[in-house]
């Protein structure tokens, strides 16, 4: 078996330059479903249930995704045309969705047709991001491996800065942010058309600049036979999976569930905690949702600014632990600072986790993984490990609210306690260097 060349820095880039208009995308998404559904006229106590269909249908996407992409071959690439359909059709639902309150339908109705839009939506954001993480693992050695998934790491939280900005820059431009009631706000339907513009140059811009091998070449670098990549069903991947793939899983489930809590729930606490309102007719909570994109934004460039500091960790473990106690901390803050600029602070200490939560469960499992074949699979199944802690936190969300006294901004509480008990976790992993 072949060694795989190292890249060059670009090569390594163009590998993931499309995940930029992704993450814009999901970006969008996550940082304006609460506020498109309340003000569809979503009541909160079942808002979480809103958020069951993005990680139900990154459950049943990534992992098909990933299994069929590991068996196509064609001129365009392995995974390539997976990316590009998804990106394709993502585009169109995204002018779609924030349109739900503007077609004169009901609230039940305009409820309805943001659930089918956002179930569609949050299927093609998924089909188009996993191909990414595939690229890395079918292309990039070893020793390379932790850079390439750096740079993904940048991409990712600079595509979220521009998503998470929009609406709050086009309300300073002039855009209407306040509507109709049960109407979303000019400057979030303007944020999704730019956002799908954005995406569809992105992915078009990776699918020109990348080659990915072809099945001869693929099987110089790799070294698992066509025969054992062929072989085994999910549930036989699942029960030879390394256990560094169960253990990385333990930790995402504490994290994810702690950040499912935060995009339902975060629109509302900043602005019962800041500006003392949470009814979504108020001028005064539309601008307390821009500002919150604008401390989603915020919390990206501090991702990005701690996902530079991590390498200079000695340990790895510690690193990825001591990431997610910083993330905790700024949930469990963000209730007691009734300040909307000292509310930077919290989000710059999240963006610490986040920034961990990106680079290293991949690092770690990729590793794992060498010898086992089937990669594109495995990191679909490890994709439930994002998915299933957001589906059992959106299920339980009402219950939860209702136990810390119906206070959304107590439920920041609840996700930095969700990071503190993943940072302990952590210390399970046994990394493979």
């Amino acid at each position: 078996m072949k060694q795989k060349p190292d890249q060059s820095f670009w090569n390594l880039w163009n590998l993931s330059f499309g995940f930029f208009g992704v993450q814009i995308a999901y970006a969008l998404q996550s940082g304006n479903i609460s506020r498109i559904f309340r003000t569809l006229g979503a009541d909160p106590h079942s808002l979480s249930f809103f958020w069951i269909l993005p990680p139900l249908m990154g459950i049943l996407v990534q992992p098909v995704v990933g299994t069929l992409s590991d068996k196509t071959w064609t001129r365009f690439g392995r995974r390539i045309p997976y990316l590009f359909v998804g990106a394709a059709v993502a585009v169109a639902v995204m002018c779609l969705l924030p349109n739900a309150g503007s077609f004169g339908m009901s609230v039940g109705a305009a409820l309805i047709f943001g659930l089918v839009a956002l179930m569609l939506l949050d299927t093609s954001i998924n089909m188009a991001m996993q191909p990414f993480k595939m690229l890395v693992g079918d292309m990039v050695n070893e020793k390379q491996k932790a850079k390439a998934y750096s740079i993904q790491s940048f991409l990712c939280n600079a595509g979220s800065v521009v998503g998470f900005l929009f609406p709050f820059v086009f309300t300073w431009i002039g855009l209407k942010n306040v509507a109709p009631e049960g109407v979303v706000p000019d400057s979030v339907i303007w944020s999704f058309y730019c956002g799908a513009a954005i995406l569809i140059l992105c992915v078009l811009y990776t699918t020109m600049k990348v080659k990915e091998w072809g099945p001869q070449e693929y099987k110089e670098y790799n070294p698992v036979s066509e025969e054992k990549e062929d072989s085994a069903n999910w549930i036989t991947l699942l029960k030879n999976a390394p256990s560094t793939f169960w253990k990385v899983g333990l930790v995402q489930f504490f994290c994810w569930a702690g950040m499912l809590y935060m995009w339902t729930y975060v629109v509302d606490a900043v602005s019962e905690t800041v500006w003392g309102t949470i009814d979504p007719a108020t001028d005064a909570y539309q601008e307390a949702a821009n500002w919150t994109g604008v401390l989603y934004a915020i919390q990206a460039m501090g991702s990005v600014a701690w996902a530079a500091m991590l390498p200079r960790f000695s340990n790895t473990k510690m690193a990825y632990s001591v990431s997610l106690i910083l993330g905790g901390v700024g949930f469990c803050l963000i209730p007691f600072i009734p300040d909307q600029y000292l509310q930077i602070i919290p989000f710059l200490l999240i963006g610490c986790g986040w920034a961990a939560m990106l680079a290293m469960p991949f690092t770690f499992v990729t590793n794992a993984l060498q010898g086992y074949g089937h990669m594109g699979a495995y990191l679909g199944l490890f994709n439930g490990t994002i998915c299933v802690p957001q589906i059992v936190a959106a299920v339980c969300g009402g219950t939860i609210l209702s136990l810390v006294g119906h206070h959304q901004s107590t439920m920041m509480i609840v996700s930095g306690v969700s990071f503190l008990i993943g940072s302990l976790c952590v210390f399970v992993i046994k990394d493979k260097q």
